[in-house]
């Protein structure tokens, strides 16, 4: 009865919608195309190695004998074989929809027919590959994975040279040996006189690693393909309208940018091993926000990719659950609320007392530098860059935080502190267009600057923001902050509380929470969200390198 009501049900739909319900048909079709393909490659081969296996029939053998001499109809019963073995190994490729797999399944499906026919006039092995082959081209667009294979396929003129090597090579040795009988034997023989058989293994070697050498460029993921760079106005027009400091990263350089089709937002990402990797929420409308991530992660699916989204808010998290992305906890930010930011009071009577003592006794002075000013004084900001990278004995990052490069920094306003009027320490300003949230991204001081330097900078810079009216300062995250690691909780957040309790020698996990608690944030949650198991620790440690090699994809 079920089957009956959907067959009514379809038949009803076609005859009121024809091309309506031929479009359903045929996205079902190529839905489910990859899986029954697959099966029936697997089946395909099969079959040939079977036959390879059986006895040929002796009525057809001695009709072909007539037609095609016998060594010809030797290669093409071992070349059946091959054939039968390599559609086996692509049977795997199919399943996972690269059309890599599907353009060379057809080529041997195509050969398997032909060698069928050339080894014993099996019409029916080759009947079989035939159909195989073309219901795999009328399919052909569900393959839509990129492999290597197809991506970047080998010039015409490398391949001309190949082969014309191999076959030169190939003809030459016939030659020498057109003397010798041609006999199983050959292939078993070992001695110092027997060259012919010495050439036909080598023969064979050679073919099993072009074999060999084809499937891996055949399940080999396409690299990611050079994109346009957008004009860095475009860019600067979207971050200057976000709703939040860190759409700066943008202007790194490091990244790469899938924008909307309006223009008016895009998302930042960067492409590491098979890792793509998003930076951030989305910049720019929230209307926008879910097509964008919908279309990164097509084509990250595409590319045989994994996608991770580092460090999204609690307004990208829907997102991200109805992708069915795993999600984990990263952090939490420091957000302090500028309207209520105030010195008064014993709790912060640490940082009234640093910020009287650099006005009084240090002779120091801050000052806000426009990005037009910032070219002028970038020797003196390097200086105390090359200091600072000097005394912490590591290199710049990237991706995730900003480097000394000064096309950067000179799209950026510069918060400086001098002392007897050189400067000490400096931080690159972030703002969103609307002054709802103010941040700083590089922060540098010099090895000899007065203690709490910083934190002088900290506060001058956020009783600046809050006399220019904006809503919050942005004071960076807190790795592996606020994470519970309850008896019932997941297996992640157990190590990453333990982490955030023992590791304090690797990072400073807890010291930096400490540090920024000093300025009475209040805490937001950031997350990352990436594929499950396996894949989860493998993003993680792409996510891990592309910082560490200041954002440069591989």
């Amino acid at each position: 009865p079920l089957a009956f009501g959907i067959a009514l049900l379809a038949w009803d739909e076609a005859r009121r919608r024809p091309i309506k319900a031929l479009r359903d048909v045929r996205r079902i079709l190529l839905g489910i195309a990859p899986t029954l393909l697959s099966a029936a490659c697997f089946g395909g081969g099969a079959i040939l190695l079977l036959s390879g296996s059986l006895p040929a029939i002796p009525q057809r053998v001695h009709q072909l004998v007539h037609i095609v001499p016998l060594p010809f109809i030797e290669a093409s019963h071992f070349a059946a074989s091959l054939v039968g073995t390599g559609l086996l190994l692509l049977a795997p490729g199919l399943y996972r929809r690269l059309d890599g797999a599907s353009l060379a399944a057809r080529a041997l499906l195509v050969a398997g027919a032909i060698f069928s026919l050339a080894k014993g006039i099996d019409y029916e092995e080759a009947a079989v590959c035939l159909t195989i082959a073309l219901l795999l081209q009328m399919s052909r667009r569900a393959f839509y994975r990129r492999t290597s294979l197809v991506a970047r396929p080998l010039s015409p003129a490398w391949l001309f040279s190949v082969a014309v090597v191999i076959v030169g090579t190939a003809w030459i040795g016939f030659f020498a040996y057109k003397h010798v009988d041609y006999q199983e034997a050959l292939w078993w023989r070992f001695a110092l006189s027997d060259d012919a058989s010495r050439f036909l293994r080598a023969g064979l070697g050679v073919a099993v690693m072009l074999a060999g050498a084809g499937l891996w460029r055949l399940f080999l993921a396409a690299p990611p393909g050079e994109t346009d760079h957008p004009p860095m106005a475009q860019v600067l027009a979207v971050v200057e309208q976000a709703e939040r400091t860190d759409a700066a990263l943008a202007l790194l350089g490091d990244k790469r940018f899938l924008f909307s089709p309006e223009g008016d937002a895009f998302v930042m990402y960067q492409v590491r091993g098979t890792s793509w990797i998003a930076m951030g929420d989305p910049v720019g409308p929230r209307a926008a926000w879910a097509d964008l991530l919908w279309q990164l992660r097509t084509m990250a699916d595409a590319a045989q990719g994994r996608l991770l989204l580092y460090q999204i808010t609690p307004d990208g998290l829907e997102i991200a659950i109805e992708m069915g992305l795993q999600i984990i906890k990263y952090g939490e930010e420091a957000l302090i609320h500028l309207s209520g930011f105030a010195l008064e009071g014993g709790r912060m009577r640490g940082l009234r007392q640093t910020l009287n003592r650099f006005r009084t006794r240090e002779n120091a002075s801050f000052a806000i530098l426009p990005a037009a000013d910032v070219p002028a004084i970038l020797p003196e900001l390097k200086a105390v860059s090359d200091d600072w990278l000097l005394e912490k004995g590591h290199g710049e990052k990237g991706f995730s935080l900003g480097r000394f490069d000064p096309a950067y920094l000179a799209l950026t306003d510069c918060a400086v502190v001098r002392v007897e009027g050189r400067i000490v320490a400096f931080a690159n300003i972030w703002k969103s267009g609307d002054r709802r949230e103010l941040s700083v991204d590089l922060m540098r001081h010099v090895e000899d600057a007065p203690g709490g330097v910083m934190d002088y900078l900290f506060v001058e810079l956020m009783l600046w923001g809050q006399r220019q009216g904006y809503g919050r300062f942005a004071l960076g995250l807190a790795p592996l902050s606020g994470v519970d690691g309850r008896r019932l909780g997941p297996t992640w957040a157990k190590i990453a509380a333990l982490v955030f309790r023992h590791g304090e020698r690797f990072y400073g996990f807890r010291g930096l929470r400490a540090y920024k608690e000093k300025f009475q944030p209040d805490w937001a949650p950031r997350y990352i969200a990436g594929p499950r198991g396996l894949g989860l620790v493998k993003a993680l440690r792409d996510l891990n390198a592309l910082i560490a090699d200041g954002g440069e994809a591989n």
